[in-house]
């Protein structure tokens, strides 16, 4: 799976993309991701990237121009290609959504909005998804970008290291994980793990964590 990100602010994707699980998915060529400064298409000495909106109000709106330079300029060399506008108005990113994704594609662009939004003719042009990951508004579109990169490349094959590593693939998410010691003491008081799951009985921890697995 390949990932294009444009955006106002490359440099906030260096660190977590540079480390952990996604660092070793790129260097196992599992996933690419590419990250383009949309500024770098922009035609002014000062790398304007955004207007007033018309009609009047308070804000920028990010331009449209630079953002559909920015994406002609990208190299698509496959025809399973979707774009998407990460923007609160979106509708909402789930785990179904990403699994969808890696079926259907293998180059996804990911515009990262900003300000109060981007030009409504670069949905329109480019066909684009509008995502949302989550019912609240964050200043900028380059954490939902990263959620959601995260989350589609963990349902590739490898990128986790094993197929049983996939929590919601095994009993769900969320379900209550314990490690040694046994028994922690912590202000003079003990706190011991379930006694299913120090039993042995395979059959029995099985249970115990269905249990309490979480509807998602």
């Amino acid at each position: 799976m390949r990932f294009t990100i444009l955006t106002l602010f490359p440099k906030a994707f260096d660190s977590y993309l540079g480390e952990s699980i996604m660092a070793r998915a790129q260097n196992n060529k599992l996933i690419k991701i590419e990250v383009i400064d949309i500024r770098n298409f922009t035609q002014d000495k000062h790398r304007t990237a955004d207007s007033k909106p018309y009609g009047g109000g308070p804000g920028m709106v990010m331009r449209a121009e630079p953002i559909l330079k920015a994406f002609g300029a990208i190299k698509k060399k496959s025809k399973k290609i979707r774009v998407v506008i990460t923007s609160a108005a979106g509708k909402q990113f789930t785990n179904s959504i990403a699994r969808a994704y890696t079926k259907k594609y293998d180059h996804l662009v990911i515009i990262a909005g900003h300000y109060e939004g981007i030009d409504e003719r670069v949905k329109k042009i480019l066909r684009a998804d509008e995502v949302s990951i989550g019912e609240y508004v964050l200043t900028g579109g380059e954490l939902p970008a990263l959620v959601m990169i995260d989350a589609i490349s963990r349902q590739i094959s490898g990128v986790l290291g094993r197929a049983e590593s996939l929590e919601e693939a095994r009993f769900g998410v969320g379900i209550p994980a314990y490690t040694r010691p046994e028994t922690l003491v912590y202000q003079k008081k003990k706190y011991r793990i379930p006694k299913e799951l120090a039993s042995g009985n395979h059959a029995m921890i099985e249970a115990w964590r269905r249990k309490h697995q979480k509807k998602t």
